[in-house]
């Protein structure tokens, strides 16, 4: 494997805790805080949601636990590539750092998918590539960073994989109905996911 080359910003956000978990915190605020007014909407509560889905107010919750930790983890990161001296070192944490960003992106940009352009398909296949970059990401990290930030990461591995099976069984439960447009009137509710 080789290095991959970062621009120094993306090393430096993260070289400083505070930065690492204020960009996830701040950027999953601003993608989800508009989500609100969507989820009073006729669209979002004609959706038909699987078994076990918590009450909305569990989101906000869960989702700025998962922002910090991955932040700091992204910090943790920053930290093992620093001190690796050797490329064999060296280039599994720059394809996780690298995999860090463009799992945000893919979180950031599932909640516009979903709730803004009501493209529950799109926000499936967003959520699959997020969960699978994600657990491979947490996979490369886990030995530069001494296992530390698979602790960290394990509960958003398990989260995604928990947020993948609400978007996939509500994508089949409008679909078999016949209504991908979710105009009919069944219930349903996790207002405030990402």
């Amino acid at each position: 494997m080789s290095v991959i080359y970062l621009p120094n910003i993306l090393l430096e956000i993260p070289r400083n805790s505070i930065t690492a978990v204020g960009l996830p915190l701040v950027a999953g605020f601003l993608s989800g805080y508009p989500t609100g007014k969507v989820c009073k909407g006729q669209w979002y509560k004609s959706l038909t949601f699987p078994p076990g889905l918590p009450p909305r107010q569990v989101f906000p919750i869960v989702w700025g636990s998962l922002y910090f930790a991955m932040g700091y983890a992204s910090h943790l990161a920053v930290k093992a590539f620093d001190e690796s001296l050797t490329t064999a070192r060296k280039s599994p944490t720059s394809i996780a750092l690298t995999l860090y960003y463009a799992q945000l992106a893919l979180n950031l940009a599932w909640s516009p998918l979903f709730f803004f352009k009501k493209q529950v398909g799109l926000a499936l296949i967003d959520m699959g590539l997020l969960t699978g970059t994600t657990m491979y990401m947490t996979a490369l990290l886990h030995e530069p960073t001494g296992g530390k930030s698979t602790y960290l990461l394990l509960p958003y591995c398990a989260w995604l994989s928990y947020a993948t099976y609400i978007n996939a069984v509500d994508t089949g439960l409008q679909s078999n109905r016949g209504d991908v447009l979710y105009k009919s009137g069944c219930k349903g509710s996790p207002c405030g996911a990402e």
